[in-house]
């Protein structure tokens, strides 16, 4: 137990040699923070969990020599040193070494709180530049980090597997609370999945060398962008958590700012790190350990509704940042790692382009939408309405077929780079289907239709707010309607597991978890 008097003595401005104006104190599940004006000290609770051991003051001196070591790696200028917290023979608590010591901190230069990496995405004040330079300097403590023996352990695949099956156990009470059933389920067949078929790869990577003695809590709060680039408060107390891929490192970070809302700064960020690292193959692994820290994140989230004294509203931010969690790890597992074509069908107003957003948030597709092509063949500004009579003008067969080879050249452009397509468009003749499916054939893909359907009444509705709004470049509206449902080829020249219906008259957000799962889990097939 924490001496009584240690946390008041600390909070005061003149238990500190350099008499600081305030005393700032925080306190985490796992520590005291004292922060003294330019100074942090930093006291461990005398605590035992699963995953660590601070019980004795011997131990607690240890993890704090091993917090001082570790996090010198990366940020040798601001921790200082270890001091001993004594008391004298008066019975008080004194910053010294005196013959009672009573425990021990780690101390830190403070660290300007406005240029954390999460502060800085926040106001706009990150750049490519700062990404490059981050990637660069995580890149070159992988490769200098330790690697072998012990550390090799844990990248076999059956202590992957163990952190994963932990994950899922720990979280079954809180299916349909923070984790929706069909999540829960889908991320634990994508792990099984990605496991079993992945196992050989997982082998390589620790001949490659690549389980280093890692950071293993790589998030946005932990990186100070200054003069320097200073990382910190790395995991100390448990090599369980910090031993691993340095694709762990990467898909930690990227998460977290994912999570935060800047995808295109994690991008960079690994396009950056692959670049100064050689180490392309990390990729393959990159959404899997997405999805694990996400998983966590969305776990340790969770466990906090067990605590008693948490208020309806603390209760109410837990439950939702949980969920936030448990369903950016469902986006991780549900995204492609292979290209594949996927076309829409359907008619005007049946919700087609919702479908291929909501699908390509999912899948990580691309999306090339004909509305579009067709719009800027034309210099036609998007949302500029531009009415034709049915099959006349921009709308006649001689443009739609240029549009269409347009939309194909586009995809053929994302296959090849890896990418995954979705081509927004109606798809009404058999003969633009066939010739989307003979494209797919030509580059080896996995072909898909996704025909989408309502009843007439809900298509009149929304054609006519389409026009009373501006925000679709869509031309389409009622009074063409039954001429395009009579100009509609019936879709039967594909097989009946590439071809999935959605019927948009009500939520199709259960066909699209099932068309999800078939679409993803048919990669292998390829």
């Amino acid at each position: 137990m924490t001496h009584p008097r240690l946390t008041e003595a600390m909070k005061q401005p003149d238990f500190y040699p350099h008499h600081p104006r305030e005393v700032e104190f925080i306190q985490t599940h796992i520590s005291y923070i004292f922060i003294a004006g330019d100074f942090v000290y930093k006291i461990k609770k005398p605590l035992k969990f699963d995953f660590l051991d601070f019980t004795s003051l011997e131990k607690r001196k240890h993890f704090c020599e091993e917090e001082l070591k570790l996090n010198r790696r990366l940020a040798p200028e601001t921790y200082l040193d270890v001091v001993a917290i004594s008391r004298n023979s008066a019975g008080h608590i004194t910053l010294d070494k005196g013959t009672d010591i009573i425990e021990y901190a780690v101390r830190m230069k403070k660290l300007p709180a406005d240029r954390m990496l999460r502060t800085l995405l926040s106001r706009g004040m990150a750049n490519e530049k700062i990404m490059d330079s981050l990637a660069r300097k995580i890149a070159l403590f992988h490769q200098q980090a330790r690697t072998g023996k012990d550390i090799d352990e844990m990248g076999r695949i059956e202590n992957i597997r163990h952190n994963n099956e932990e994950n899922f156990d720990e979280t079954v009470n809180y299916i349909n609370i923070t984790i929706p059933e069909y999540q829960y389920n889908f991320i634990q067949d994508y792990v099984h999945k990605f496991l079993m078929e992945k196992e050989t790869f997982f082998q390589k990577r620790i001949h490659d060398h690549k389980i280093r003695d890692c950071h293993g809590d790589l998030h946005l709060d932990h990186i100070c962008i200054n003069d320097d680039i200073t990382i910190f408060d790395c995991i100390e107390f448990n090599e369980r958590f910090r031993y691993g891929d340095v694709a762990e490192d990467v898909a930690f970070l990227t998460m977290d700012i994912d999570f935060n809302g800047y995808p295109e700064y994690a991008e960079r960020f690994v396009q950056s790190y692959v670049k100064y690292s050689s180490d392309s193959d990390m990729l393959k692994l990159l959404n899997f350990y997405r999805c694990y820290y996400a998983y966590v994140r969305g776990k340790v989230t969770s466990l906090r509704l067990s605590q008693k004294e948490i208020t309806k509203k603390e209760r109410w931010n837990i439950t939702n940042i949980g969920k936030r969690y448990f369903d950016l790890a469902y986006t991780y597992a549900t995204r492609l790692e292979k290209p594949a074509l996927i076309i829409t069908a359907g008619l005007m107003g049946s919700g087609k382009s919702y479908q291929a957003r909501e699908l390509a948030k999912r899948l990580g597709t691309e999306i090339i939408r004909t509305d579009l092509l067709r719009k800027d063949l034309f210099n036609i500004k998007t949302t500029e309405k531009h009415y034709e009579d049915f099959g006349k003008g921009i709308y006649s067969e001689n443009i739609s077929r240029l549009v269409y080879d347009k939309a194909f050249d586009f995809a053929k452009q994302k296959i090849k780079q890896g990418k995954a397509v979705i081509i927004d468009a109606s798809f009404k003749k058999r003969s633009e289907r066939e010739k989307a499916m003979e494209t797919a054939r030509e580059l080896d893909v996995c072909f898909y239709i996704i025909e989408c359907i309502c009843s007439d009444h809900v298509t009149k509705n929304r054609l006519e707010k389409r026009m009373r709004n501006n925000d679709n470049p869509s031309d389409g509206r009622w009074e063409l309607f039954q001429e395009q449902k009579n100009d509609f080829d019936v879709i039967n020249e594909v097989p009946s597991n590439c071809h999935f219906i959605i019927d948009t008259t009500s939520d199709p957000e259960t066909i699209r978890q099932k068309i999800i799962r078939k679409i993803k889990f048919d990669e292998s097939r390829v």
